[in-house]
């Protein structure tokens, strides 16, 4: 089976099967996620239990064979790629619901943060960080509107003191940057959705440079996956025809401020010196007071 078509969703569960293959009941509740991806997205472990004629158990069981915690976390990432095959419109329309659109986009982000707070691996984002800290550069790939958490993440990862640049506006600046990174750089992809080719391509080709490559994404692609060192599943999902970005900034700003813990001594210089040029530009409505407090 090649890299792209291991990339839909049929070929990305049965990949995951382990090679003796599932039987008996774990195999019928295969069948269901395979033939019911929107049930299987969208319902309960109740639900999934009752069509595929097993109980919770055996659900529970069928997620930890194909290589997940349980079943919460097997439907995080079946539900962010059921919701990558479709178009914007039909995203939108499987988020139709009552009451106001602003409460419910809330509610979802709220919704996941606490998914991202139970799940996050605090260890990947150690190496993340220490990875930073050792690298001649960092280059971070964000396209669109993901550009948002590659901008914020590159911002405030040079007041830590390092290094960092974001690329997020067209395909010859991308090019350009990783042709000329190497071995000692990081490269840290952020996409989400149905991905952006040209960052599945910097990826690739930055691994091939000997570059240590890390990714942000909801459902990251065999492509993009067998590129990166780790991969931080972020839960993107939006109420209307857009991802959230608002986990993905939380993640941004958990791993800044990890970066910023690894040499408190030369986060703390950069920061100084940037203050001071931030006062010498007269850059700030409000600047800090100059005289002692109690």
């Amino acid at each position: 089976m090649t890299e792209r078509a291991t990339d839909d969703f049929e070929g990305w569960l049965r990949a995951r099967t382990p090679e003796r293959g599932l039987r008996g009941k774990s195999a019928a509740v295969l069948e269901v996620l395979l033939s019911q991806p929107r049930r299987a997205s969208f319902g309960s472990a109740g639900e999934l239990a009752q069509i595929a004629g097993v109980n919770v158990a055996t659900v529970t069981r069928t997620a930890q064979a194909l290589g997940f915690a349980g079943w919460p976390a097997l439907q995080q990432e079946l539900r962010a790629r059921y919701l990558s095959s479709l178009s914007a419109g039909q995203v939108a329309a499987e988020h139709s619901g009552t009451g106001s659109p602003s409460s419910r986009s809330l509610r979802r982000d709220l919704d996941s943060l606490a998914l991202l707070n139970r799940r996050l691996d605090e260890t990947v984002l150690l190496t993340i960080a220490e990875a930073i800290a050792a690298a001649r550069r960092t280059v971070i790939v964000a396209d669109g509107s993901y550009a948002a958490v590659g901008l914020a993440l590159a911002h405030n990862a040079r007041l830590a003191g390092y290094h960092v640049t974001a690329v997020t506006a067209g395909d010859a600046e991308l090019a350009n940057t990783v042709a000329a990174i190497g071995y000692g750089d990081v490269l840290i992809a952020i996409s989400f959705w149905r991905l952006y080719e040209s960052t599945v391509l910097a990826a690739n080709e930055a691994r091939s440079r000997g570059v240590r490559v890390f990714a942000l994404t909801d459902a990251a692609s065999p492509a993009l996956a067998n590129a990166a060192e780790e991969v931080v599943m972020v839960p993107a999902e939006g109420e209307a025809f857009f991802p959230s970005l608002t986990a993905g900034i939380a993640v941004a700003q958990a791993l800044v401020t990890q970066l910023a813990a690894v040499d408190p001594a030369r986060t703390g210089a950069s920061i100084e010196a940037a203050e001071a040029m931030w006062s010498k530009f007269a850059l700030l409505h409000r600047r800090p007071s100059t005289t002692d407090h109690p």
